[in-house]
């Protein structure tokens, strides 16, 4: 499974099945992780189900605006390895040895994303 996908089933549910990198979810086959590329059939607010998860936690996570942290609240491998994983997923052109500016960009596509996969994701985070 994606990293990408991992964050959706983390935040949606094991059943949820992301629309591959730079597509719209729409009904349609592709090699995907998964067999279906449309949207959950519901909306599902991510901002309770991240400050569950992050209340949960022993650290002080800031999943708002840190990638990292937010792999953190969801139980994700954050290492830098999987997070150049990530950005080739979601097709960063960047370069990922600049990992200050990767990272801003991973979080803001991530949040977009799910916003695309039908995630409630607050303006200011998208």
């Amino acid at each position: 499974m994606s990293i990408f996908g991992k964050i959706m089933g983390a935040i949606f549910g094991n059943s949820a099945q992301a629309a591959p990198a730079g597509t719209a979810p729409a009904a349609g086959g592709g090699a995907s992780a998964g067999t279906a590329t449309a949207a959950p059939a519901q909306t599902v607010d991510i901002v309770p189900i991240l400050e569950k998860a992050a209340s949960e936690k022993k650290e002080k996570l800031n999943w708002r605006t840190s990638i990292v942290d937010l792999m953190k609240v969801l139980d994700l491998d954050s290492s830098l390895g999987a997070r150049k994983e990530l950005a080739k997923e979601l097709g960063y052109t960047g370069d990922t040895s600049d990992s200050a500016s990767m990272n801003i960009w991973l979080h803001k596509q991530v949040m977009q994303k799910l916003a695309a996969n039908g995630g409630k994701v607050p303006d200011d985070l998208k």
